[in-house]
């Protein structure tokens, strides 16, 4: 008895008849509780030196390891009318299937026969381009044929120069010879009229002489006429080049002028030529883009557009589609403190929502349940939920994942540290200090080796 109350029953009751109270009085309570107490303090204490593995924890969600394996949305290029759809939900498709047909919308593009008319635009631009080249080329040879009839006309007159000059020369020669031969004339009529008057010469004799004397002074007109004559066909000779030069230059402008003017107008239709082609480029490829294809082979998930004769503008979700072939991969985020812990190729293991497992983060080799992966890529900018990102991948040398694994699924990680004893783990909780810096041994001997 606890003997709290105030009333006594010792002096009342015979303790002797009963088992109960000899029990209670042959029984040391104090030993059995500090003997317990003990024991559990050596097994708390024993405990705390058990090794634990230091980890670092994230969650996330199963996704693709490639993003152009991942679920995806097929957007129109253009905007049009719903007019066919070839596909249901679920329906699998090969890359290239026709999955819908719109119809064109806008009034630039509504002809029938857009394509084939802006083909014939382009050739009969092709055509006009080939005119003005023709032309082009036709002036080429119009320039070179007057630049080689104004090689031809120079050399004749200069040769004329040449005959003009000799002429001079010839003319000027025969001059003086006339004057030599007046002065001669002139001496000799002097000297029979001298011999005339002293009675030596007869006066017939005197009369020849003068008949010679004027015959000279006529030919001396005569040759200095010529010579005048000579000089003017020399100056007028000159004077043509002159004129050859002149009239072949405007004639050689004006054809070059004409040809470049063709070359011009042949550069103008090319650059329309190229305009109308990127034009038929254009309505020939917008064409194909009526008919909506997917992009890869997979299996439609959802029509994000329904019924027929519905407008979509460009650039509007029509279907998402999930690919057929992919790898599996795990999207996790982690901490910013913990970010310096996580390394590429760093062993992870991972525990998949709605799959049977048992999981003791500090003693990996007991747990059940779980997977093993690898880590493929770490983000080195923060997402928007404050964390960091980090794309795992299957360990080729640990079980396989579930096949039955779905795109989206959620999953939780756990990247395995350093091992400490669980006291050392508390007491890093309580003050809320991180794990101990970590670099696998692959970079450890990296540094080592620098």
């Amino acid at each position: 008895m606890l003997n709290i109350s105030p009333n006594k029953v010792t002096g009342r009751i015979d303790s002797n008849k009963y088992k109960t109270f000899k029990k209670l009085e042959t029984t040391d309570i104090n030993y059995t509780t500090k003997k317990v107490f003990f024991g559990f303090l050596i097994l708390v204490l024993v405990f705390m030196f058990v090794p634990w593995t230091q980890n670092v924890h994230g969650s996330g969600f199963v996704t693709t390891l490639s993003p152009e394996e991942r679920p995806q949305t097929i957007h129109t290029a253009i905007a049009g009318r719903i007019e066919k759809w070839y596909v249901n939900e679920g329906d699998y498709v090969q890359k290239g299937d026709t999955i819908l047909f719109i119809s064109e919308i806008k009034e630039d593009y509504l002809d029938p026969n857009l394509v084939q008319n802006t083909q014939r635009q382009v050739d009969a631009k092709k055509l006009s381009g080939t005119s003005y080249a023709d032309k082009a080329i036709t002036l080429a040879g119009q320039i070179v044929a007057l630049q080689t009839e104004q090689r031809l006309k120079l050399e004749q007159a200069r040769n004329k120069i040449e005959q003009s000059q000799l002429k001079v020369k010839s003319d000027s020669m025969d001059l003086v010879a006339v004057r030599t031969q007046l002065k001669i004339a002139q001496t000799q009529y002097d000297r029979s009229l001298q011999l005339n008057k002293e009675g030596l010469k007869p006066v017939t004799d005197l009369e020849d002489k003068r008949l010679k004397l004027q015959d000279a002074e006529a030919k001396i007109i005569t040759q200095q006429n010529k010579f005048l004559g000579s000089k003017n066909e020399l100056i007028n000779a000159k004077v043509e080049i002159n004129r050859i030069q002149a009239e072949y230059a405007d004639k050689i402008a004006k054809a070059n002028s004409d040809r470049l003017s063709a070359m011009s107008s042949q550069y103008d239709t090319d650059a329309q030529v190229n305009k109308l082609e990127n034009q038929y480029n254009n309505y020939k490829i917008r064409n194909e883009l009526y008919y909506i294809k997917a992009p890869q082979s997979g299996y439609v998930n959802r029509a994000l557009q329904s019924g027929l004769g519905e407008t979509i503008k460009e650039g509007t979700a029509i279907v998402s589609i999930m690919p057929s072939k992919y790898q599996i991969a795990v999207e996790t985020y982690v901490e910013p403190i913990d970010l310096p812990l996580i390394h590429k190729g760093e062993k992870i293991r991972i525990w998949f929502d709605g799959w049977p497992s048992i999981v003791f983060s500090g003693w990996p080799n007991m747990s059940y349940g779980t997977f093993g992966g690898r880590i493929f890529a770490v983000e080195n900018f923060i997402s928007s939920n404050g964390k960091y990102r980090v794309l795992i991948e299957p360990d080729p040398e640990e079980e396989p994942w579930p096949k039955e694994l779905s795109i989206g699924a959620g999953a939780n990680t756990f990247a395995l540290l350093e091992n400490v004893p669980i006291w050392f783990e508390i007491w890093r909780n309580l003050n809320g200090f991180p794990p101990n810096f970590y670099q696998p041994n692959g970079k450890d001997a990296k540094a080592d080796k620098k």
